[in-house]
């Protein structure tokens, strides 16, 4: 497969700016790979297609406030970082991405915050993931980290829109969001509300979670067309004895199991066994999934409307397999359908 395979006509007014009212009352196309059929549904009818002891594999990462604004020593110019990666916690080292990148360079300081409530200073700029800051604060760890939270703004991709607004802090979240360390949203466990939780509980289908850190690098561009010569950024993921258990279980019963979203099928993807079984995990991954590919975990999947050309798209693609998923996606623009972070949502059988 190549890169320009994974092109389709695409207009910016396709992306949703907003999320829907509701959780779950996106709309949902489901795609029964076998039948070759197409229905168009509520996301809230999800639960119609899955069964007692079927399981929904979700990702319970939680989004930081990775964004802040400040400015450069001396010139007083106007600085945006992005937060990336904590390195070390004694040494206060973090990734970032930096802009205007081309006016820092290393032993420049920035300010952040009323009073400068923090100050970092530029210690590397020849990393691949843009420079690295040393932050100097003398307080505890705690109290680091809630002053630079505090001064941080919810990381919604500006390609959503420019504003982030107040409601975007919960809605750029799912419900069950845990473990703090994603700088970009899992967007398909978004659209599951405590409503509709409970009612999958109430019908007997089970509830496992996987924790993948999802990083900016998952939407970097691939400028590639042998698809193979890719590189993927790492990002940690955990996979617990539970977890791995239930999985197991499910499978060896018979039962299906269910990625939601993109991120988990990496993760269980990476822990798989050569036996089709996933295995307690933790650490780092750069798993690129593009077809053709062998999945051995997940029996069926819901994903968000992704964009042209991005690993998303090639992943589910190779799931779904190529022609069927790009037709879907070409009905998905004549019925209307809401694409990107906040769009509407896929579910394949």
């Amino acid at each position: 497969m190549k890169l320009s395979q994974y092109g389709y006509e695409f207009e910016p007014e396709m992306l949703a700016k907003y999320p829907a009212e509701n959780r779950d009352e996106s709309r949902l196309m489901v795609i029964d790979r076998a039948k070759g059929t197409v229905e168009h549904r509520i996301f809230k009818d999800l639960l119609d297609y899955f069964d007692e002891r079927d399981l929904f594999l979700f990702n319970d990462t939680k989004v930081f406030p990775a964004r802040l604004y400040g400015n450069k020593e001396k010139t007083g110019a106007d600085i945006e970082i992005f937060l990336l990666r904590e390195l070390n916690r004694d040494l206060r080292l973090w990734d970032v991405l930096v802009d205007p990148a081309r006016k820092i360079r290393i032993g420049n300081k920035l300010y952040f915050g009323d009073d400068d409530l923090l100050v970092a200073e530029v210690i590397d700029n020849t990393t691949s993931r843009g420079r690295t800051l040393r932050f100097l604060f003398d307080g505890s760890y705690e109290e680091f980290k809630q002053a630079l939270f505090a001064l941080g703004e919810t990381p919604l991709p500006k390609w959503v829109r420019e504003q982030v607004e107040p409601e975007d802090a919960e809605r750029y979240q799912t419900i069950f969001a845990a473990h703090e360390g994603a700088v970009a949203a899992p967007t398909a466990g978004m659209h599951f509300s405590k409503h509709l939780m409970k009612r999958m509980e109430i019908k007997g289908v089970e509830r496992a979670f996987v924790t993948l850190h999802v990083g900016l690098g998952n939407f970097r561009t691939v400028d590639v067309e042998d698809l193979s010569k890719h590189k993927m950024d790492s990002e940690q993921f955990f996979v617990t004895e539970q977890t791995a258990a239930t999985v197991n279980g499910t499978k060896r019963d018979g039962h299906k199991v269910v990625a939601i979203g993109t991120t988990v099928m990496r993760t269980i993807e990476t822990a798989v066994s050569t036996g089709g079984m996933i295995k307690p995990m933790e650490g780092w991954t750069n798993k690129f999934i593009f077809a053709p590919y062998d999945f051995t975990v997940a029996d069926a999947m819901v994903t968000n409307l992704h964009l042209p050309y991005s690993t998303q798209l090639m992943m589910v693609a190779a799931f779904g397999g190529y022609e069927t998923i790009m037709n879907a996606y070409r009905i998905a623009r004549e019925e209307k359908y809401r694409f990107g972070t906040y769009g509407d949502a896929m579910l394949i059988l």
